[in-house]
């Protein structure tokens, strides 16, 4: 297996969930559902839901903090912030500014990233371009959502899937002591046609709030089937387009974290794609769907755990709304 040399490396992670536990048996009680079709349907049996009074940008800054510290540095180390969220504080400014005045990154250029589940993936490949064409030191990238804000809670094929929470990562140019560590290779794609299978238009110009709001518009908005098979696709294309442009095969993977979204997507998209049932990393039954949150929730999760060892070859893979997916390759 031979390698390019990465020039992005990894430094830290970290990741915030709210308190509030919503297992499957409190939704039996808000819609007609049962634990036994959820998990069958989803793999998911909790989820966790914000308080009215957090914010996205509170849960990153969290997240940040922690990331920041498993990398020793300060937040003034950090030259640019991206978040990648659908859920922002607001329409504008960004939700990366309310982190950077959280945080106090008073040196940091901020700004968001709206490619829904695979912003994570989206924003780290961005930063991996800054960093590795030296216009970066370091680059703090998070993936944010209070997804329970925007779904309906009287649907009950949208209702059971997601949750809320922020993971974040804290990228820095290699050196001579981590050269053979960090960023191997990303892959992005998207396609503009899929567009009415996930969506939610509240806020926007396409039907203003008003609007939305008076017909139900503004909450999450699935085509459930369409997007499992679009889901599947998308995300085995990812995995084998960026395992063979690099020569390598589902044995090399040591770990792969795809996007938490549904345990039936990830099992189909594991076959496909002949990587090894052990080597995935799963944690959508405590904290369902998070969006842009999911990968690097599961990433820092992984490595506080030890799921994730130094030396191991590492998949991230996924898909979201637009419809737009992607994979990344790093090496810990």
């Amino acid at each position: 297996m031979s390698l390019k040399t990465p020039k992005t490396v990894l430094l830290g992670t970290g990741y915030s969930v709210p308190e509030k536990v919503l297992t499957n048996q409190d939704l039996e009680k808000m819609v007609d559902t049962n634990d036994q079709w959820i998990q069958e349907r989803t793999g998911i049996k909790e989820r966790r839901i914000a308080s009215p009074e957090l914010t996205t940008s509170e849960l990153c800054t969290r997240a940040a903090r922690k990331a920041l510290h498993d990398a020793g540095l300060k937040p003034k180390d950090i030259d640019v912030i991206l978040v990648g969220t659908v859920t922002g504080d607001a329409l504008f400014p960004a939700t990366a500014c309310y982190v950077q005045e959280k945080l106090g990154a008073v040196n940091a250029a901020a700004m968001d990233l709206q490619a829904a589940c695979a912003g994570f993936v989206y924003v780290s490949t961005m930063a991996d371009a800054l960093i590795s064409s030296g216009k970066a030191k370091h680059v703090l990238t998070i993936g944010g959502e209070l997804l329970s804000r925007i779904v309906d809670w009287t649907d009950r094929s949208t209702c059971v899937l997601f949750g809320d929470g922020a993971g974040a990562a804290v990228w820095g140019a290699a050196n001579d002591k981590n050269a053979n560590k960090g960023i191997i290779d990303t892959y992005m794609k998207s396609d503009g046609r899929l567009t009415e299978l996930l969506c939610s238009y509240g806020g926007g110009t396409k039907i203003p709030m008003k609007e939305a709001v008076e017909n139900n518009q503004h909450f999450i908005k699935m085509q459930g089937q369409e997007v499992f098979k679009s889901a599947v696709k998308a995300m085995s294309e990812a995995v084998k387009s960026i395992l063979a442009k690099n020569g390598l095969t589902g044995e090399d993977v040591d770990v792969l974290i795809p996007h938490q979204a549904n345990i039936r997507i990830m099992n189909a998209t594991v076959r496909k794609t002949k990587i090894a049932e052990e080597k995935v990393y799963v944690n959508v039954d405590r904290f369902g769907n998070t969006s842009a949150a999911s990968i690097p929730i599961a990433l820092a999760e992984a490595r506080e755990t030890g799921a994730i060892k130094p030396g191991q070859l590492i998949l991230l893979v996924s898909f979201g709304g637009g419809f737009t997916w992607g994979s990344l390759l790093l090496q810990v």
